[in-house]
């Protein structure tokens, strides 16, 4: 027995960690050549994932039409344009709003933050000047570095490269809302059996949770950008429109976006109004984002974005890393996406899968090739009910 011990050292406790280690560090070794790799062709993965969650948030609608008559040529069509001329309408308008008035907003800013920093400094409460310019400098190095430049909204600085980008991401879109089904059929080809069956429930939970996302968050944005902006109208704050824009794009950041915004309005509001003013602001920030996590959110999105606070923090900081600010705002929306194709893997093993569940799945995909809406795709909540149903029917045909 000792001999064997002898002759097999990796069967021990230790040689199994190793090989567990090992294991671990070919994984993050992968993982960190496949993220560099897309960092490479960012060109082609973020116009990509934009067009996925667009598509995923206008799917409803493409699904509604076709089933009140509509061909599916026309269905698509009209959602596109509608989409669209959407996006393009509210990038011009926050172009308008932020870009005629950034010099005289960063200005404001400016001067507030050195307000705030004179106030620290002749304060009771002593604090280390060095640390406070750090601080600066940090901000200042992210909101002007190439890494926050890596995003499609800052980054891609040249001309030619963002054209590329929004006609590639537009062309992507329309293939996605046209043939989203035929594509998700090829490939779905490479699952067969009770696998098949749950990859089609990760599919559609996963469109589920990307689509309820982006549609609450827009109406979140929506409503925080109004009110803030109407308090700052109401208190003469300058620069209210700009800030009211900032606010709106600053709601696609979770736990952070809607801070940064209301520092920069309270910033603003404290040089061109006062302290007590900028207390308001402040204060109005607060009670629309309590307003917003306790009412709003639970309301417009459900348990769509049913991941806890530390992994929203650390998706951000690594998205903010890897892409800047658009990788802030799509790695909150990623890791709920990948949470919940996870949980719907696993919300059933092989033995609980019958073979009419897999056959529906079968049928489904077949559907889905030949670009007919499949049945699953007939519900605003494809995910849930019909499984739900599907499962109890089986059970009443075994019993």
């Amino acid at each position: 027995m000792q001999t064997q011990n002898r002759a097999n050292p990796w069967q021990d406790g230790l040689g199994r960690v190793s090989i567990r280690a090992g294991q671990l560090l070919m994984l993050l070794a992968l993982t960190a050549v496949l993220i560099y790799g897309l960092i490479q062709v960012r060109l082609v993965v973020i116009p990509l994932l934009l067009a996925l969650i667009l598509a995923a948030a206008i799917a409803p609608l493409v699904n509604w039409l076709r089933r009140k008559g509509w061909p599916s040529a026309a269905a698509t069509g009209f959602s596109f344009v509608l989409l669209l001329l959407a996006l393009g309408g509210l990038v011009t308008a926050i172009v308008f709003a932020v870009i005629g008035q950034a010099g005289e907003l960063a200005r404001s800013a400016t001067a507030g933050f050195d307000q705030v920093y004179a106030f620290v400094r002749t304060g009771p409460i002593p604090v280390d000047d060095q640390q406070i310019q750090q601080a600066r400098d940090a901000v200042l190095d992210f909101v002007t570095s190439s890494t926050a430049g890596a995003g499609v909204v800052t980054g891609l600085s040249a001309a030619g490269t963002f054209i590329t980008g929004a006609l590639l991401m537009a062309v992507i879109l329309f293939f996605f809302l046209k043939d989203g089904e035929r594509i998700w059929a090829f490939i779905l080809r490479a699952f067969k059996g009770t696998r098949l069956v749950k990859a089609r429930r990760v599919g559609q939970d996963s469109l589920a949770v990307l689509g309820g996302y982006v549609r609450g968050t827009a109406i979140v944005a929506i409503v925080d950008a109004f009110f803030i902006g109407l308090a700052l109208v109401v208190l003469g704050v300058p620069l209210a429109l700009p800030l009211a824009a900032i606010v709106f794009i600053g709601a696609f950041i979770p736990l952070v976006g809607a801070t940064l915004a209301g520092v920069l309005a309270a910033l603003v509001a404290l040089v061109a109004n006062g302290p007590v003013t900028a207390l308001i602001v402040i204060i109005v920030v607060i009670v629309v984002n309590q307003l917003e996590g306790n009412f709003l959110q639970p309301v417009v999105m459900g348990r769509t974005l049913s991941v806890h606070a530390l992994v929203i923090l650390l998706a951000l900081t690594a998205g903010t890393i890897l892409a800047g600010i658009i990788g802030a705002i799509l790695s909150v929306p990623l890791a709920a996406v990948i949470w919940a194709a996870i949980k719907a893997w696993n919300e059933k093993t092989d033995a609980q899968i019958t073979a009419e569940d897999v056959s529906r799945a079968e049928q489904e995909t077949s559907r889905d090739a030949h670009g007919q809406l499949s049945a699953a795709a007939a519900t605003d909540h494809p995910s849930r009910e019909p499984a739900v149903s599907e499962s109890r029917a089986g059970q009443g045909t075994e019993e």
